[in-house]
């Protein structure tokens, strides 16, 4: 009895779930216009690499 319960709750589950397919439609993101994509990433890759400049550069400021 509790196995068929799973089993159709799981099965249901999985009817239920209308996702659309297709190239870049499974991220959290768009990718619909590059030229935002492209800012996007600048932004997101620039201040990881940036940080540790800034950071030394704080630190020179101190003193």
């Amino acid at each position: 009895m509790w196995r068929r319960a799973v089993r159709n709750f799981s099965t249901s589950l999985i009817r239920r779930a209308h996702y659309e397919e297709g190239p870049g439609k499974n991220l959290p993101f768009s990718v619909e216009n590059k030229w935002r994509l492209l800012g996007m990433m600048a932004v997101f890759f620039g201040s990881g690499f940036a940080g540790p400049f800034v950071l030394v550069w704080h630190q020179f400021l101190k003193k």
